[in-house]
């Protein structure tokens, strides 16, 4: 009777180990792996076993600002089961990655500031606290993610950092609560002109929306004066997947940067 009050507290009950098979996954294909249910000194009932995808993310309150996990997909893997003292059972899983899922890892590197990975939970009847094991997954990004971002990289703009946010872009298609934003500092040419430079992803099967996000700098006028505070320009398009290699994604990118500058009077 003393090992079963134990058990409800965690001490010799039930307990799960996840794993992911995959080193790196993609958005819009299956997180594979498997749950390692091991049993406890006692016979325990199990009311569920689930996977969950999490992500960390910022929330927009400018009072208080901090951040919450949210939960974008999640799947059950057992429903009511009895587990046995010392019994052991290995459950396979896929679950389907929205193509919304943010980037956390590219050409291997794990990208700064992400914070996206899997939580598997055992609810377990009666008991005060249930098992519950979380694992980060390397998220690689889509050709045409790739391909935009090895654009910046060539036309001289250098990664500072990723952020998740939760909220919509509006004009945007989008599906999940939150979106991603990779910041990078501009180019030596457009330094003059932009703090900052962020590009959201929202994918699909069939294309990818490229939200570009300038922060224009302050200006110091010639009486000495600034010019105003800092103000941020939204610009989307769209890329083809279909079509990915058919456009000169430098000269697009240097092309659109170039006129939102020449619009605020940066550049003539």
């Amino acid at each position: 009777m003393f090992q079963k009050v134990l058990a409800t507290f965690g001490s010799g009950g039930a307990k799960i180990d996840a794993r992911l098979l995959d080193r790196t996954v993609f958005p819009g294909r299956p997180l594979r792996g498997e749950v390692l249910l091991l049993g406890g000194e006692v016979d325990q009932e199990i009311n569920g076993l689930s996977v969950k995808l999490l992500a960390r993310v910022q929330t927009p309150d400018e009072r208080e600002p901090g951040v919450e996990d949210l939960e974008f997909g999640t799947q059950q893997l057992a429903g009511s089961e009895r587990i046995g003292p010392g019994q052991q059972v290995r459950i396979p899983f896929e679950v389907a990655l929205p193509w919304e899922t943010p980037i956390s890892s590219v050409f291997g590197k794990p990208l700064h500031g992400m914070a996206v990975g899997l939580q598997t939970s055992l609810d377990i009847a009666n008991s005060v606290t249930d098992p519950v094991d979380v694992d980060g997954a390397a998220i690689e990004p889509l050709p045409a993610q790739k391909r935009i971002l090895d654009a910046f990289s060539r036309i001289g703009f250098v990664f500072r950092e990723a952020v998740l946010e939760r909220g919509r872009i509006n004009g945007a298609t989008q599906q999940l609560p939150f979106f991603q934003e990779i910041r990078f500092t501009p180019s030596p040419r457009f330094a003059p002109a932009f703090t900052s430079v962020a590009v959201t992803f929202l994918s699909s099967s069939s294309e990818t929306q490229v939200v570009l996000e300038v922060t224009k700098r302050v200006r110091v006028s010639k009486s000495g004066g600034f010019g105003g505070r800092g103000q941020e320009f939204l610009g989307l398009f769209k890329v083809d997947h279909a079509a990915l290699d058919r456009v000169g994604w430098e000269p697009q990118l240097e092309g659109w940067l170039h006129e939102v500058a020449k619009s605020r009077g940066i550049f003539d």
